[in-house]
């Protein structure tokens, strides 16, 4: 496990579209056709990396609790498989029904759409408006694996902003995880 930061895109960055394969539902996702006109958090996961595994519970009930408000969320997994088949897209769907995600599990087979954020680390976080403008990157909490129980207050502090029709804060920090395991050919390119 190298600790890894996330890259910050810049705020304002539209939403890269894409359409993947759902390992919840195995039916095709399109963002922008899914989300129309509603906020979406995008969450780059997997299933193996320790921050991850300590923020997944409240991440999930972060997750329903803003559904109900018009914002959408998504996991994606671009995880190499070969070299981590603890995150092959069998097991994405076995986590996802032990967590009883209310939201997509997605798989980036080709890790196109993690090049396109430009995703760094598990978990990698990004919040985009009703106009898929991107308002908050970064963190979910000061937590770590170990120190603290996962509470999302860095993101949820962006989604009431959003909501109340406040402005969210530039002060973002990034988040820290595992480095997105690259496909060796992506690596050297």
């Amino acid at each position: 496990m190298a600790l890894t930061p996330s890259t910050m895109m810049p705020l304002g960055t539209s939403a890269p579209d894409f359409t993947l394969p759902d390992t919840l539902s195995n039916k095709t996702l399109n963002l922008y056709q899914y989300t129309k006109d509603q906020a979406v958090v995008i969450a780059f996961i997997c299933n193996h990396c320790p921050f991850v595994v300590h923020i997944i519970d409240s991440f999930c009930q972060c997750a329903k609790d803003y559904q109900d408000h018009n914002i959408a969320f998504i996991a994606i997994s671009s995880n190499d498989i070969d070299a981590y088949p603890q995150d092959h897209p069998d097991k994405m769907q076995a986590l996802a029904q032990e967590k009883d995600f209310s939201f997509p599990y997605l798989y980036d087979a080709s890790q196109e759409i993690a090049q396109a954020y430009d995703a760094a680390c598990t978990p990698d976080l990004y919040f985009f408006d009703q106009a898929h403008k991107l308002c908050y990157r970064g963190r979910y909490d000061a937590t770590r694996p170990g120190q603290g129980i996962a509470d999302g207050a860095d993101l949820k502090a962006a989604l009431d902003a959003y909501l109340n029709q406040t402005p969210i804060s530039d002060a973002q920090l990034p988040s820290m995880g595992c480095n997105i395991k690259w496909k060796s050919h992506i690596q050297s390119s």
